[in-house]
């Protein structure tokens, strides 16, 4: 468990601020778990994490936290087929992967201006404010020789 660095904290503080709200010790711990274990919770997750540190934390404040990280750009909501929403603190382009073996997210990165070639795809009349690439699939068998 580690506590958030300064950098963390004026990065929060700034985003928040840009949005309208303030950092609150929640709002600070919520993020912290968040950028501890970069493995894609979902709010039921994020919740047991933040409870061992913050044991008066309520789910509903953790979901009003998770809902105004999102808002002010900190962290990105992952919606995999029908499964919960998951939490990434990532905020470099990249895709994600999911493994249906195990139901783990994981970032994938992807070359550079990669994310902005294929918003081109789209018929001239549209355009697109983000894109989302998510791989599926299963841990790769080792190919016998």
């Amino acid at each position: 468990m580690r506590l958030l660095g300064q950098e963390d904290k004026e990065t929060l503080a700034m985003a928040l601020d840009h949005s309208g709200q303030r950092a609150t010790p929640q709002r600070e711990t919520v993020f912290g778990v968040l950028l501890d274990q970069r493995d894609h919770p979902t709010a039921d997750e994020v919740y047991a994490r933040t409870k061992s540190r913050m044991p008066t934390i309520s789910m509903a404040t953790v979901y009003n936290c998770l809902e105004t990280l999102v808002s002010s750009g900190l962290v990105k909501q992952v919606n995999i087929e029908r499964e919960p929403t998951r939490y990434c603190p990532n905020l470099a382009p990249h895709a994600h992967f999911h493994c249906r073996d195990t139901g783990r997210v994981y970032d994938v990165p992807v070359p550079e201006g990669m994310m902005k070639d294929l918003a081109k795809v789209l018929p001239g009349e549209y355009s697109a404010d983000s894109v989302e690439l998510v791989f599926r699939g299963h841990l790769a068998k080792e190919k016998t020789k």
